[in-house]
Order: structure tokens, then C-alpha cells, then sequence
């Protein structure tokens, strides 16, 4: 957390502010963020360099800037990028500030999506960001060059949902002759980018499928459920704009909603939506995990215990 609809909503809403904005200044405050730079080191290196372009892979978000440098960030479990907030949290680990745009927007445009109604962008002048990190995994890697980004996302990341060669025969070949639990493949970035406990669980659900199958023996046609529930659920938390269980926030510090729309994911004690079997909570892949053992069976001669306590992944 967050996952790529997290990230994916946080890109949407803080594109349309920061692209054509050169980075005036950089601070950051924990030498972990900027790791293997010093804080120094990154500070110097961004400075002065415009924002050409804000992406995102996985769970990352990438800044493209001007020389063909890029910052690849990462939330991880509680980070958040907000947008002039105040008060500024306790938990800031970065600031930057970005002067005014290349062609000024007219004053008083509404934000882009998820901004709501009589919301506002920024003003056209300066511009401060805060990175937000209360448990302070996150972390901003500077790489030089498309070549240098590219390699860094190959030696870290797998294909997308969202990427046409995701497929029920992709998934197969990637699941080939593996004994471990299906969710455990979800969870493994370099196998499937962007999805993490929430999306699993909810993916997992939609196709019908137990959480600790062993992923090398599940079927073409369960496969391609699998692919269709991996992003459907995506897309229903990207429509959402995210979910917000502890930490995560929108760039005004608004909650997601996606969490009060879960079919699986949390509800432990409650009925299926489908079938009225009461949810329970076992271990899987090593997290916490949620399926209703009524839509979604068990496999054959394994055991499954459920935790004693509900409680969130």
C-alpha cells in the first residue's frame, strides 16, 4: 500500500500541476530517501531541471525531467505526496518547490480529475510539494538516461495488467511448474507490477479462485478469469481514486474510496456478497488475506486456518 491504483491516482491528480514546472529547490530531509545518494547528492542533481513529463510503472511513480534524468519514487507501505499542505505533517521526509509554468494556466481552472467540485488548482506562481512518509520505506532513485531507466525497471518489475501481452497465456507461462500459492505470484512484482494484498485479495475473489492454489496448476480458462479479475478489481480502485485504510491520501489529503466498496478485502466475519458464507481471514503468501472458501475452494489436502483475529493485512 498503496498499489498501482493508489499511485495511478496520485499521478492523475499531480500531472497537470507539475508538468512544464522547473524544480527550484529540493530538500530532503531523511539520507534513506535519497539512498544510494546522499541527500546533498539528489538535491543538486534535480535542481534547475524542469518536470517534462510525470509517468508511472507499477507501484512507481517516474519524473521525467529535462537532460533525460529521472526520478523513480516509491511509496511503499505509508508514503504520500501532497500538494501546499497545512500544516505540514510531522512524518515530511521531502520538500521541493517548483516555480511558475511554462504557459500559465488562467487562474481559478478546476484540477484535474479528483479534485471535486469548487476545487482549485494552485496558483500559476510557485508551487510546494511534500512527501509524507510516517514508516519512512520510500524511497526516490535517481537514473540517468532512458537506457539506465529501462534496466532499472527489467531487474525490478514484470508486465502490467494493463499491458496487452498480459494474458491467460502469459500467466500460465509465468505460473509454469510453480508450486507456490497463486497470491503469492500476484504479489511478486517482478511477475505482475502493481499489485499488492488489496488487489489480490479483490482479483482473487472475482475469478473463483482460492488463494493458496499452487499457481502452476491452475487452468487456461482459470487463467483468464484471473487476468480479467486482476484488472477489473484495478480498474474499480482506479475509478475509486484509490483506497485509504491507514496512510494513504489524495495530493489535497482526501481519502480514497475503494475501501467502502470491497467485495472481499477486510470483511472477515461478514457475508459474501454472492453466496451469504461468512468471509474469513487466513495466511497466504505470508499477509493476511480474505476469501469467502464457498466461491472460492479450498484445494484439495491442504489445510487451511483461519486467523483467530480479523483485524486488517
Amino acid at each position: 500500500m498503496p498499489e498501482l491504483p493508489e499511485v495511478e491516482t496520485i499521478r492523475r491528480q499531480l500531472a497537470p500541476l507539475v508538468e512544464g514546472r522547473k524544480l527550484e529547490q529540493v530538500e530532503v530531509l531523511d539520507p534513506r530517501w535519497s539512498r544510494p545518494l546522499a541527500p546533498r547528492e539528489l538535491e543538486d542533481a534535480l535542481r534547475g531541471r524542469r518536470v517534462e513529463r510525470l509517468g508511472r510503472r507499477g507501484k512507481y511513480l517516474v519524473w521525467e525531467l529535462s537532460g533525460e534524468i529521472y526520478l523513480a519514487q516509491h511509496l511503499r507501505m505509508t508514503g504520500s505526496v501532497l500538494v501546499e499542505p497545512d500544516p505540514e505533517p510531522v512524518h515530511t521526509r521531502v520538500r521541493m518547490w517548483l516555480g511558475p509554468r511554462r504557459a500559465p494556466q488562467a487562474r481559478g481552472t478546476r484540477t484535474a480529475r479528483g479534485g471535486g467540485p469548487g476545487r482549485r488548482t494552485p496558483s500559476a506562481g510557485r508551487l510546494h510539494l511534500v512527501v509524507s512518509d510516517p514508516r519512512r520505506f520510500g524511497t526516490g532513485e535517481l537514473l540517468a538516461g532512458e537506457e539506465e531507466l529501462e534496466r532499472f525497471f527489467d531487474e525490478r518489475l514484470g508486465l502490467e495488467p494493463f499491458d496487452p501481452d498480459f494474458t491467460a497465456e502469459h500467466l500460465r507461462a509465468i505460473a509454469r511448474r510453480r508450486r507456490a500459492p497463486i497470491k503469492a505470484l500476484l504479489l511478486d512484482q517482478r511477475r505482475v507490477a502493481g499489485v499488492g494484498n488489496i488487489y489480490a485479495d479483490e482479483a482473487l475473489f472475482r475469478a473463483g479462485i482460492h488463494p493458496l492454489r499452487a499457481a502452476g496448476t491452475l487452468s487456461r480458462e482459470q487463467m483468464e478469469r484471473l487476468r480479467e479479475g486482476v484488472i477489473s478489481s484495478l480498474e474499480a480502485g482506479i475509478d475509486a481514486r484509490g483506497a485509504s485504510i491507514d496512510d494513504f491520501r489524495h495530493v489535497d489529503g482526501v481519502r480514497g474510496s475503494f475501501q467502502d466498496r470491497f467485495l472481499v478485502h477486510l470483511r472477515a466475519g461478514e457475508p459474501c456478497g454472492r453466496c451469504g458464507t461468512t468471509i474469513v481471514k487466513i495466511l497466504a503468501a505470508g499477509r493476511g488475506t480474505y476469501v469467502c472458501e464457498s466461491c472460492q475452494r479450498p484445494p484439495r489436502g491442504r489445510r487451511v486456518r483461519a486467523v483467530a483475529r480479523p483485524g486488517r493485512s
